[in-house]
């Protein structure tokens, strides 16, 4: 049985979730690494949802304020032996519920062009792809998304 849980970055299971998401990151974003890492610390995120699966985190994401009325998608991780499952779906999901409960009107998010099994749960939930924005702006490894809320 799939329970979501909404927390914050100091849920211990996140963590270690994030853990082992910079760690697949590390390889497959090779040399780049260093400079996607430097956006992706948890200070700043508030709004965390961790996907459990018979007591155990199976997956992860987080919301947190871009601009205005757009909140950006963090830290979406669901490990290898718990894909297909529809946990990530799930999750995305709550984090587009959530948001709108805080009032925002639209979700972006930054992925890799190596991560197709990110950037096709993405299109299957509606984002598109827009012109990278922020400090992804001219970075040719990055794809960009973006959902309306409804």
């Amino acid at each position: 049985m799939t329970k979501l849980l909404r927390t914050d970055a100091h849920n211990t299971d996140f963590q270690n979730l994030v853990s082992l998401l910079d760690n697949h990151l590390r390889i497959k974003d090779g040399d780049e690494h260093w400079f996607f890492a430097q956006f992706n610390k948890l200070d700043d995120i508030k709004y965390v949802v961790v996907s459990y699966e018979d007591e155990i985190a199976v997956g992860c994401g987080a919301i947190k304020h871009y601009e205005g009325k757009t909140v950006e998608i963090k830290r979406m991780f669901v490990p290898e032996e718990h894909r297909g499952k529809g946990v990530g779906h799930h999750i995305l999901d709550e984090l587009e519920a959530w948001s709108k409960e805080l009032d925002y009107s639209e979700c972006i998010l930054e992925t890799g062009k190596k991560q197709l099994e990110a950037v096709s749960l993405y299109k299957k939930c509606g984002y598109i792809p827009i012109t990278n924005y922020g400090q992804y702006y001219g970075v040719e490894s990055s794809i960009c998304m973006k959902k309306i809320l409804k």
